[in-house]
């Protein structure tokens, strides 16, 4: 625990401890790549312009500068700055850290806590944050990769204002290197294509892209430079940022979802080798693609519920990597297809319809007559065989005659269902021309 009587300005770090951490910055305005919170106009910068701090929540990627801006915030407001994180800490390590902030406060000091990863914390841990924060205890600063609306309890954002801290891009990392390099005092070992590969390999992660800078440094001989196939070599290759549990899951489900919909094949076909590239479960993205067939094409091409069916069935035969072909030209094909979702819009209207208006009875004339007593209260009665009339079409209502009758679904003017709407046009004009004949 830090003493409670710290300075707690941040220190240059001592020589032989990594990069990333040598290269912290020590002033707000050093920070790259979160200019929006960090400028002259950022939303930080206002809050220590105004000389007061609310408690915050950080949420963005890994190696965005989370945890350093929170040391410089504690800096330049003159806040003691206490460090937990969720995974190692629990319910008495929580108690100290608060006793301990209540003591500096009676010493006329506040504490600034930071809490890393805090969505590791369960809803009875983040509920205890409530009383400290409540009383100007501490000023929390939490942590997170996750989304705060899905992990974090309302109850304790809604006294703490989310701040969204963005992936750093190549510009952003470019910076950081520039400063590697003159902290290292010699340039990278790399030629112009592969310093470009470099600044992709760290996929929006400051601290990773120092990371790899210090490994080509290690692997570099006298003179020697790497081209892009050499810095592969040497780095081999750094997983994607993706946990298949969490947002980045959710994020390229969403956004195959959407390109599928969109009717964009090449997009959708570039976040299926996401999800796969990250390890994604196939029949997980199989699934899905079925749900896509059902809900957003449905029947304007019938055919894609059984196409995507059956690329499911081929990888769970197949396996990989011949399996995964199979979803992709899934994918493409639902991609393709014309796109209705008037069988999703009509079931949703029919269910509400059906929990509205509870237990109507269907009309007695198609209801079946197995007992004397049913017809002789009218069941079946005057039930018409559609397969013995004109077009083996009777026109008789089949709705409850408390509901009459309604509409739920609408076809659209694509693919197959344009001949669906023909066919439905032509009965209703039948079904008109029946009842007018009956009067």
């Amino acid at each position: 625990m830090a003493d409670l009587f710290e300075q707690p300005s941040p220190k240059p770090p001592e020589p032989g401890r990594p990069l990333a951490d040598r290269l912290r910055p020590m002033r707000l305005e050093d920070v790259v790549g979160q200019e929006h919170l960090t400028g002259p106009d950022g939303a930080l910068t206002r809050m220590i312009r105004s000389g007061s701090l609310g408690s915050m929540v950080f949420w963005g990627p890994p190696g965005t500068g989370k945890t350093t801006v929170a040391r410089l915030l504690a800096g330049q407001t003159g806040l003691a700055f206490e460090q937990i994180s969720a995974i190692f800490s629990g319910v008495a390590d929580l108690k100290k850290v608060f006793e301990a902030a209540r003591l500096r406060r009676a010493n006329g000091r506040q504490t600034l806590l930071f809490v890393d990863e805090i969505h590791r914390f369960n809803r009875a841990q983040q509920d205890s944050f409530l009383p400290v924060m409540e009383d100007g205890t501490v000023i929390l600063v939490g942590a997170t990769t996750e989304n705060p609306s899905f992990e974090l309890n309302a109850a304790l954002l809604s006294r703490a204002r989310v701040l969204v801290f963005h992936a750093l891009d190549e510009e952003s990392i470019a910076k950081l290197l520039s400063r590697a390099e003159e902290t290292e005092g010699r340039a990278l070992p790399l030629d112009t294509e592969a310093r470009t590969v470099l600044l992709r390999l760290a996929d929006g992660d400051g601290r990773a892209a120092l990371t790899l800078a210090e490994e080509i440094w290690r692997a570099a001989g006298e003179g020697e430079i790497f081209d892009a196939d050499g810095l592969m070599r040497i780095v081999q290759r750094r997983a994607p940022v993706y946990d298949k549990s969490q947002d980045g899951h959710y994020n390229l489900i969403s956004a195959l979802h959407k390109s599928v919909r969109g009717s964009d094949p090449d997009a959708a076909l570039y976040y299926l080798a996401r999800m796969f590239d990250a390890g994604e479960n196939p029949l997980y993205i199989g699934r899905r693609l079925v749900r896509m067939a059902v809900e957003d094409i449905g029947l304007a091409d019938p055919q894609a519920l059984v196409i995507a069916n059956a690329a499911k069935d081929a990888y769970d035969y197949l396996g990989s990597p011949e399996g995964e072909l199979a979803l992709a030209q899934a994918c493409i094909y639902l991609a393709s297809a014309p796109k209705s979702n008037a069988g999703y819009t009509a079931f949703s209207a029919a269910t509400r319809a059906a929990k509205e208006h509870g237990s109507l009875m269907p009309p007695r004339h198609i209801l079946n007559a197995p007992t004397k007593l049913m017809k002789g209260e009218g069941y079946g009665s005057g039930y018409r065989y559609d397969h013995d009339e004109p077009d083996a079409f009777s026109g008789q209502d089949y709705f409850p005659e408390k509901l009459g009758r309604q509409k739920f679904y609408d076809p659209v003017d694509r693919g197959f269902e344009r001949e669906i709407r023909k066919r439905l046009d032509y009965w209703a004009r039948l079904r008109e021309e029946r009842r007018r004949g009956e009067k």
